[in-house]
């Protein structure tokens, strides 16, 4: 009866309705659509290049495309569960630890370059050699392994992006909404937006600002204050920050000329 429940706002026809057709819902949707592709674009990237290893085009450009199918019903079953689970005040505890955690990490990673990249660099070297001593026979063709290894790779960059959608809208529909054309955005249009993020560079702080503001709005509707922010308010917040974020941009690039900043 509790999966029921909570997958039933996924089949109610009239719920499905109001979101498609309410303004205030197609804000935080449009809200989702650009935080899913500002935190997940790199990793369109490592996607991408993961498929490399097939022999031709055909066969990559397929393995993406299953790998995309693969990334939906992930999402169907997650944001189920995570609407379920997001209302246990320790879970949105949790979550807002969590993102603090992401957001500290990134200023924290950008403050100190140098271990950053040490860090990094360790994690590469176990990875390569872990798959060095993994060295076996393979009861799966290649492709098929490049398919898994992607629905496993969009399976833990996706943690995140959930976590914070759900921490804007306990509507499931209009996170999965959010969700699939954020990941077909994201997906779409990756190197578009990674040209943009090189061109306003400041864009990516600005996107982790936002996961540190999901995470105060998570705290703040914890006991005893329970303070719920109006989705509405949230989504002018988002899209002021973008607005003045690419203003200070083009503040910098006339107050210092066209050098590298």
């Amino acid at each position: 009866m509790t999966i029921l429940k909570m997958y039933a706002p996924f089949f109610d026809l009239n719920n499905w309705a109001y979101v498609l057709t309410s303004g205030k819902d197609w804000m935080i949707i449009l809200t989702l659509i650009l935080m899913e592709c500002l935190l997940s674009v790199d990793n369109a990237v490592v996607l991408a290049a993961q498929t490399q290893v097939l022999p031709n085009k055909s066969e990559r450009e397929k393995s993406l495309l299953y790998g995309l199918w693969g990334a939906y019903l992930f999402r169907f079953i997650v944001i189920g569960i995570g609407t379920y689970l997001i209302h246990f005040w320790e879970i949105k505890l949790a979550g807002s630890i969590y993102l603090f955690y992401l957001s500290f990490k990134f200023f924290y990673d950008q403050r100190h370059p140098k271990q950053a990249a040490e860090k990094a660099k360790e994690k590469e070297q176990r990875e390569a050699a872990h798959h060095k001593g993994k060295k076996k026979k393979h009861v799966l063709s290649l492709f098929w392994r490049t398919v898994i290894s992607i629905e496993s790779m969009d399976i833990v960059f996706s943690i995140d992006s959930v976590l914070a959608a759900l921490a804007v809208s306990s509507n499931p529909v209009v996170v999965l909404i959010g969700g699939m054309i954020g990941i077909l955005c994201m997906r779409g249009v990756a190197e578009i937006i990674i040209k943009l993020m090189d061109i306003i560079p400041e864009l990516q702080p600005m996107a982790y600002v936002l996961i540190g503001i999901i995470a105060l709005k998570l705290l703040l509707a914890l006991p005893p204050l329970k303070w719920e922010m109006p989705n509405t308010a949230f989504a002018i917040i988002v899209f002021s920050i973008l607005i003045l974020t690419i203003l200070f941009h083009f503040w910098r690039v006339k107050k210092h000329g066209h050098k590298h900043l």
